[in-house]
């Protein structure tokens, strides 16, 4: 178990505290939505735990294989609904894997990047489309 310490601090801003490690993070509303868009929103950290929950399993996978995955990238795109309730509808995810694309171990780090738990806890009404870029 983690325990997150949150306190809102006013103007739509929040600051959390990682208990383990004492790491913060700062929100703030979009700016579509009230704020003034000065960091990730609630629903951005969504989309960046998403990429951020990929390339780490893909990465403990790779470590175990001893495969180079050092310079990964993902992008995520984050769309949110037009209608209410305000909602995140679509996550369009692009990887760029630094490993060819006929590379042997392809179909497991595709499959552990699917597999990460952040994956799994995303609401089934969310689309989430993933592109796969091998640059090796």
């Amino acid at each position: 178990m983690v325990s997150i310490q949150l306190e809102y601090q006013g103007g739509l801003h929040c600051a959390a505290v990682h208990g383990p490690s004492g790491a913060t993070l700062a929100t703030d509303a979009p700016v579509d939505n009230n704020g003034r868009g000065e960091s990730f929103s609630p629903t951005d950290l969504v989309a960046t735990a998403l990429g951020s929950c990929m390339l780490t399993i893909m990465g403990i996978v790779a470590q175990r294989k001893e495969l180079p995955m050092e310079g990964a990238k993902v992008n995520v795109r984050k769309f949110m609904s037009a209608d209410t309730p305000r909602r995140i509808v679509k996550l369009e995810v692009d990887l760029d894997i630094p490993l060819p694309a006929d590379h042997a171990e392809r179909p497991m780090l595709e499959a552990a990047g699917k597999g990460c738990p952040v994956f799994h806890s995303i609401h089934p009404d969310i689309e989430v489309v993933m592109h796969w870029n091998w640059v090796g």
